[in-house]
């Protein structure tokens, strides 16, 4: 099976002029197959992502839908983790998302969006106490999430490839939901005033993204400020000294919840 990269730089010599017969020369491909390639121009991206990489092309392309890519960069960062799926001499890694029983809801859209990153792929559900493990087992998850490193992520450095930062310029929402989704909540905060000697009760929404990399608070926070949305942050005093404090971004001012609302919403 011919990898699309291959097939694409074969029908590049085709359209240039050479023959079928000096193309099967320079590429080692039979004729017959060129001339199938070449006047069924759909099946040069035939398997593209049963198990090619666009990372690993000669000439890289991005991972799509970026869209949907943007979104699991987000689930990745807060929730996820990569890991040897069996024999390591393989090279098959798994990308494991943890999703909360609570709601089934982000459970489907990790599955989906698993689906349209990576398609004619499996992707498995392994039920866990009180969550869900969502498993997809590739060997170019690396090439995805350079990201990956021994270790937590807090304690190693956290940043964007300029690829990754090209997709979240283009798509800053959906990384935005994604971390959201991983790592935050939208709640309801209810604040009890005496006024004029009057208590009165108020009760507005908000928005929490909680995490202990600091590099990931601080992509968190540049996103946002792109988008426009006004945030603070705060730190949690850790449980224990084995513990790393954590950073607790919150968004509370009206008009940036509402923003936050047009595109992320409370789970389900």
């Amino acid at each position: 099976m011919y990898l699309p990269h291959v097939r694409r730089s074969a029908v590049q010599l085709l359209d240039s002029g050479l023959s079928y017969s000096a193309v099967a020369r320079r590429t080692g491909i039979n004729r017959s197959t060129l001339r199938e390639w070449f006047l069924h121009r759909d099946l040069i991206e035939k398997y593209q992502n049963l198990g090619s990489c666009v990372r690993c092309e000669p000439i890289s392309r991005l991972p799509e839908p970026q869209i949907r890519y943007s979104y699991l960069l987000g689930l990745y960062l807060g929730d996820g983790c990569i890991s040897h799926a069996g024999n390591r001499e393989k090279g098959v890694w798994a990308l494991r998302i943890i999703c909360a029983d609570a709601w089934p809801g982000l459970v489907q859209e990790c599955v989906s969006t698993l689906e349209a990153v990576l398609p004619g792929h499996q992707i498995g559900t392994i039920a866990k106490p009180g969550c869900c493990e969502v498993v997809a087992r590739w060997k170019h998850w690396p090439c995805y999430f350079p990201q990956h490193g021994p270790g937590p992520k807090h304690v190693r450095p956290i940043e964007l490839a300029p690829w990754q930062r090209d997709i979240v310029d283009r798509h800053p929402q959906p990384l935005v939901r994604g971390l959201f989704h991983s790592d935050g909540c939208r709640v309801t905060n209810r604040v009890r005033r005496q006024v004029a000697g009057t208590w009165k009760h108020y009760e507005y929404p908000r928005y929490f993204f909680t995490n202990t990399s600091r590099d990931i608070l601080d992509l968190m926070g540049d996103t946002l400020d792109r988008l426009g949305v006004e945030w603070r942050i705060r730190w949690k005093k850790p449980a224990s000294d084995s513990h790393q404090p954590a950073g607790v971004i919150s968004v509370a001012e009206k008009r940036s919840v509402a923003l936050l609302d047009s595109f992320i919403g409370p789970k389900h």
